[in-house]
Order: structure tokens, then C-alpha cells, then sequence
């Protein structure tokens, strides 16, 4: 069980002028365990900073982010990362790429089983020993995705893993996050600019504002799962989330 508490954060970084610039301002946001949360908002609203901050890559100016009630100030193995683009070790086969947090931590006596039930559960049988360059981009985040789970964090930070993937890859990684998350019941916390992937996998979705990055609203996900992409109640959603990002509503004068 996890409890991911968010209390008055700010954080400020500097240019190459030495101009402030105002990241993010006064976020508050408590996650449940087992939630599963969809960060969205405009480009440069400081989501991935935010995410940063939750695993402990980066420390607000003020304000604090506890899990359990610990002050997060370093990265930790109870908090997993993935990054859009996997960060898979070229050198090393899908396999061994899986495995390598276990044999870090175990050593030549870590469980080949549980490597086997991911690379199952992932879709990766027969690729085992491919190396990156040798799979799909879709195959390489399924393998990025289960090195991260495989050690059993209580929390996922999910960085825009889908973001580089096409249409048809994207949702397929979608649909193995989602069967991860319901039979790990791990607490995630995903970023994205698609409003689609925070509705299909959000619980909840919180919804940023421009930069300085604010939390204009947290809105409960109504649709029950399995969730139906082209359903009327699916599409109704949707344009309330879009409403309330402002989508196509700011002045021209503001766009050029």
C-alpha cells in the first residue's frame, strides 16, 4: 500500500540569462494506492518536472512530496521510472535488459521465473534474445516497461512512455499497461499530451494549467473498464476534458 502525498510544491529554475522562470506554483494532489493517474496539460507546464519531483530526481524550492509519509528526497526502488524513450542498455539482450534490476539486487540467484512471466505477460516470447536495435519501438517499451515492474515498485512514474510510438503500437502498449496495472494493482502516475491514453488508462486525470504549471482540476473518470475508445460516454469525456484545457479557445494574437 502507497500513499503519495503532494503538499504546496513549487519550483523555480533559471535560464541561460539568469531569468527566473516559474515551473510549477502551489501543486497539491494526493494519490491513493492502487490509483492510477493521468497528468495532462500544455507543452512546458512542468509535468515532467512534477514527475521528477515525485520519484526524487529533483526537489522543489518549497513545499514537499512524501510516500508513506517519507520525504522523498533521492530516487528509491520503490518508485519505478520510465522514460519515453525505454533507455534500454543497447549492449544487453531483451532478456537481460528485463532481468538486470533483479541481478543487481540478487545476483546469479534471482528468479529466471518471474523474468519468464513478464516476458510472457509483455508479449516478448521469442524475442528474448534480440537485442534493442533488433525489436520494434512498441516491443522495446513492453521491455522497458516490465524491467521497471518486475521490481515490484509501490509506484510507477510513467514519462510519456507512448509518446515516440505510432498510432497502432501506442495503443497496444496501452493495453499492456492496463493489464499490468489491474493484475499488479500498482499505484501509476502517467504523463501525456494525449488526451485519449489519460482517459483510457486514468482513474483520475489532473489537468495543468500553462506555465508557471498549476493544477486547475482533478476530474474522477466515470467510464467503466473495459473502456470503449469510439463509445458515446467515451467521446462526451472527452470534449469535457478538452474544455477544460481550453482547447481552440485562445485569442489568434495569442497563438502567433
Amino acid at each position: 500500500m502507497v500513499q503519495l502525498t503532494i503538499q504546496n510544491v513549487n519550483r523555480i529554475l533559471h535560464d541561460n540569462n539568469g531569468e527566473r522562470i516559474n515551473v510549477l506554483e502551489d501543486i497539491n494532489l494526493s494519490v491513493g494506492s492502487g490509483e492510477f493517474i493521468s497528468i495532462i496539460g500544455p507543452s512546458g507546464c512542468g509535468k515532467t518536472t512534477l514527475l521528477r519531483l515525485i520519484s526524487g530526481l529533483d526537489q522543489p524550492e518549497t513545499g514537499k512530496v512524501t510516500v508513506d509519509d517519507q520525504l522523498v528526497t533521492r530516487p528509491d526502488a520503490s518508485r519505478g521510472y520510465v522514460f519515453q524513450h525505454g533507455s534500454l542498455f543497447p549492449w544487453e539482450t531483451i532478456r537481460d535488459n528485463i532481468s538486470a534490476g533483479l541481478k543487481a539486487v540478487h545476483g546469479r540467484h534471482y528468479d529466471r521465473n518471474l523474468v519468464n512471466h513478464y516476458i510472457e505477460l509483455m508479449g516478448l516470447k521469442g524475442f528474448e534474445k534480440a537485442y534493442p536495435h533488433q525489436v520494434s519501438g512498441g516491443m522495446a517499451q513492453r521491455a522497458a516497461l516490465a524491467r521497471s515492474i518486475i521490481m515490484n515498485p509501490e509506484l510507477l512514474l510513467l514519462d510519456e512512455p507512448m509518446g515516440a510510438l505510432d498510432a497502432f503500437t501506442r495503443a497496444d502498449v496501452q493495453d499492456v499497461i492496463h493489464r499490468v496495472w489491474k493484475q499488479t494493482q500498482t499505484t501509476m502516475v502517467l504523463v501525456t499530451h494525449d488526451i485519449d491514453e489519460a482517459i483510457y488508462l486514468g482513474t483520475r486525470i489532473v489537468v495543468m494549467t500553462p506555465r508557471p504549471g498549476r493544477i486547475k482540476e482533478v476530474v474522477t473518470n466515470p467510464l467503466a473498464f473495459p473502456r470503449d475508445r469510439t463509445s458515446d460516454q467515451f467521446l462526451e469525456f472527452r470534449r469535457a476534458i478538452q474544455d477544460k484545457l481550453n482547447f481552440g479557445k485562445k485569442p489568434i494574437s495569442e497563438t502567433i
